[in-house]
């Protein structure tokens, strides 16, 4: 099968590249610009465009599928070409469905949790050889990519992400999968440039929940109040599974969960990590790992990529860096790091990086988020914000909708790495929560402060 791309270069789309060159296809590719570290796996598998743009010779009447990504725009060379030949046009969700629709979909949705979750039940199913094809959205110890696509696997694990699917499919995409079973782990109002009130977010889930195969299952959080809403009104004719966080305790820096078998330690911590554990391992026992065996290896498991993900440590120091954006998450977060620190002085810095973090309206939605740090840190670019073509935002703006007198805002990125270089870490725990890197910060040279 010959298949290209138009925007290989995307963190989605090149994994899906070379899942595809794995299995056999022939594929081909373009972008205007391809960053680490997708340049470089590209080019390991032979897939890196020769050049960068938008080239419309590329697109050919052989072709039997386009897949066409965000990145792109609707006025593309490529995407114009490929509507004049008829060719078959697939967002990512909509062709990975066509992968995987004569197997078992299990799909993972949520405001927050979702990466993790995914990637607990991929660690789980990898440590007892259970062979699954998947899509997850970070990088796996132990997976070398984060697609894996066979003819012959029954299951297909899909992390279920709520943005739009192309730039001509205006559908969230986990409204293509069509899951026979299915997770909710939270709903939290986020993507508000696509979503642009609560209620319009949360009525993508409605749908996701009503897109659950007959006979299907969801697992979801009864904790959550809006989730709890949704599940228990739907009619669909599916089994219904409600998990909560189950009960741990933290003894000396370390998380102790509650098992049947008594006490046991974990990798992970924070409330909102043991919830995404509880629903982790209903989706397997569905899957067929019963209770002991799931946790006989979760206990192993130590976080996906950017989520909570240790980058420095010394005797009494420690250095977190988090993928967390949004306001639930900065919350989960900041509320982990001190409830597994609480005797250490916890410094919370957060980046506004997104469309809906630099908006002056949603600004409002992080008030308390940073509570739980002794010192707590924002740094954002006003340059972003007129990138975006937002409102400009104000440090005033900003310290009156985090509603904390204390907290120190950086405008400028050699101000805030000055910041953090002069800092003693001694007896601290420091988190750097953000989907961008601080304008510039490099995280390598973190782990030389500790």
């Amino acid at each position: 099968m010959r298949v290209h791309f138009i925007a290989i270069g995307g963190s989605a789309m090149h994994n899906l590249a070379i899942a595809l060159h794995q299995k056999g296809y022939k594929v081909t590719g373009s972008d205007d610009t391809i960053f680490e570290p997708s340049k470089s796996r590209l080019d390991k598998y032979g897939l890196l465009p020769a050049a960068f743009g938008w080239f419309s010779d590329k697109v050919t009447s052989d072709l039997d599928a386009i897949i066409l990504g965000m990145h792109a725009k609707e006025d593309n060379l490529e995407l114009q070409k490929a509507k004049e030949l008829g060719l078959k046009i697939y967002s990512y969700p909509e062709f990975l469905y066509e992968q995987s629709k004569n197997k078992t979909r299990v799909v993972i949705g949520g405001s927050h949790g979702k990466t993790t979750i995914t990637s607990m039940i991929l660690h789980v199913l990898h440590y007892h050889d259970k062979e699954v094809d998947y899509m997850v959205g970070a990088q796996l110890e132990g997976f070398d990519t984060m697609v894996h696509l066979t003819e012959d696997n029954d299951f297909m694990v899909l992390e279920g992400d709520e943005y739009l699917s192309s730039p001509i499919d205006r559908r969230p995409k986990f409204h293509l999968y069509q899951p026979n079973i299915a997770l909710v782990s939270g709903i939290a109002w986020d993507h508000i440039n696509v979503f642009p009130t609560f209620e319009n977010y949360v009525d993508q889930f409605r749908i996701f929940m009503s897109a659950i195969v007959n006979g299907g299952a969801l697992v979801y959080n009864e904790e959550d109040t809006e989730v709890r809403k949704l599940a228990e009104a739907t009619e669909a004719p599916i089994r219904k599974f409600p998990y909560v966080t189950p009960k741990y305790s933290v003894v000396n820096g370390e998380t102790l969960l509650d098992t049947p078998d008594g006490e046991m330690p974990v990798e992970v911590f924070g409330a909102h990590n043991l919830s995404n554990l509880a629903g982790a391992k209903w989706i397997c026992q569905h899957m067929g790992i019963d209770e002991e065996d799931f946790y006989e290896a979760i206990a192993s498991f130590k976080g996906a990529s950017k989520r909570l993900e240790k980058i420095a440590e010394n005797a009494t120091g420690i250095a977190y860096k988090d993928f967390a954006h949004s306001p639930s998450k900065v919350k989960a977060t900041t509320n982990a790091v001190k409830e597994q620190y609480a005797n250490r002085k916890v410094i919370a810095c957060l980046e506004l990086h997104t469309y809906s973090s630099l908006n002056a309206e949603f600004l409002k939605e992080y008030e308390g988020a940073l509570d739980a740090a002794d010192e707590a840190v924002v740094f954002y670019s006003p340059k972003a914000v007129k990138i975006k073509q937002l409102e400009e935002v104000t440090a005033n703006q900003i310290g009156e909708s985090f509603n904390r007198k204390d907290l120190i805002i950086y405008t400028n990125p050699e101000d805030f790495q000055e910041y953090l270089k002069q800092k003693d870490f001694s007896d601290t725990a420091l988190v750097l929560m953000s989907s961008g890197n601080y304008g510039g910060l490099n995280f390598d040279e973190v782990k030389t402060w500790f």
